[in-house]
């Protein structure tokens, strides 16, 4: 029987509860803003994904840091909703160039329509997202989203070059992961505290939360994908290894490799010859040389960082809540 207690206790439904009007909001403003009077496929798609039962963090996080500045306008429903667009858009690219079958346990958009329509669809959500930065009328939002959007782009294209590559370095792989999760959660924060005006102190006191939060969330899955104990990651144990992803636990295991670990990474990962057995012997070399706790001790480290960049923030229930989902992110490591 599911646990009902434990729904309620997680900290990203107790923000969805907080933000309930905010969030009815927003959720009309994409409705609105993903329509296309030429093209139906376009709100066929986008409906796909967005509704397909995602939490909408990146959206309360935008409406949680401007709420915590005291913004008394409208325009941060704008702001929320361009960084769903933001990223359903990357999702949509990220699943044909992964070639996707499954995300949120349904059917990716790319199966059930091609890889075409995701791809324009993709475009068409990112082109909304500007139009709706531009109507926040701040400059500022309007370069902290466009470098978000410019490091997620440039993350995926890096991540293209160290898959499959044993030299990929830790700067490189932390490069990789603020491009695929901390960038768009440090420009949400960010961007909500200074739509509010807030003080420069709190700009970058909000901004190292985001980024912080968004490292430790991407460390919690490549920690899980090697069979760390957990649920929610959303995905098949194994995948990185099976798509020759190179995370932390690899990364490490790979410098500390003897003659015959190495020729075992060398044959896996860099000339992709996997065979049955394969994944459980990565997972014995990486528990042999501890680069899985490794990985678990950063991530930790990370989810504290962001619960130490709050302390600038008013004490306030609401900050209560963001600082216990940045330690709800790492429960699931066990």
């Amino acid at each position: 029987m599911m646990d009902t207690q434990h729904i309620q206790d997680r900290p990203h439904d107790a923000l969805a509860d907080h933000l309930a009007d905010d969030l009815a909001a927003v959720n009309a403003l994409i409705r609105k803003t993903m329509a296309s009077e030429h093209a139906p496929r376009i709100p066929e798609v986008t409906a796909h994904l967005i509704e397909a039962g995602g939490k909408r963090i990146r959206p309360m996080l935008v409406l949680a840091a401007a709420e915590l500045c005291d913004y008394q306008g409208a325009h941060h429903h704008h702001l929320a909703a361009t960084v769903e667009f933001i990223h359903t858009a990357t999702l949509l690219h990220d699943d044909v160039v992964d070639e996707s079958a499954q995300r949120r346990g349904r059917a990716t958009a790319n199966l059930l329509w091609d890889n075409k329509s995701s791809v324009l669809v993709g475009d068409y959500l990112f082109a909304r997202a500007f139009q709706l930065m531009v109507a926040c009328g701040s400059l500022r939002v309007l370069d902290i989203l466009s470098n978000a959007s410019a490091t997620i782009a440039e993350g995926e294209v890096l991540q293209l070059t160290t898959a499959q590559n044993l030299g990929t370095t830790e700067d490189q792989y932390l490069r990789v992961i603020r491009g695929k999760t901390a960038a768009l959660f440090s420009a949400a924060t960010e961007s909500g505290a200074v739509l509010a005006g807030a003080s420069e102190d709190k700009v970058r006191a909000l901004c190292t939360y985001g980024d912080a939060l968004g490292i430790s969330f991407q460390m919690v899955d490549d920690f899980l994908d090697f069979g760390g104990a957990g649920d929610g990651i959303g995905k098949r144990i194994g995948d990185d290894f099976r798509e020759r992803k190179v995370t932390l636990p690899v990364i490490r295991a790979v410098a500390r490799a003897d003659e015959g670990e190495r020729a075992f990474w060398q044959r896996t990962i860099a000339k992709g010859d996997q065979q049955d057995g394969d994944f459980e012997q990565a997972c014995a070399i990486i528990a042999h040389h501890g680069t899985l706790e490794e990985t678990r001790a950063e991530a930790l480290a990370w989810s504290d960082t962001a619960k130490e960049a709050l302390s600038a923030l008013p004490d306030t229930p609401l900050r209560a809540m963001l600082s216990e989902l940045s330690t709800y992110v790492v429960q699931r490591l066990k």
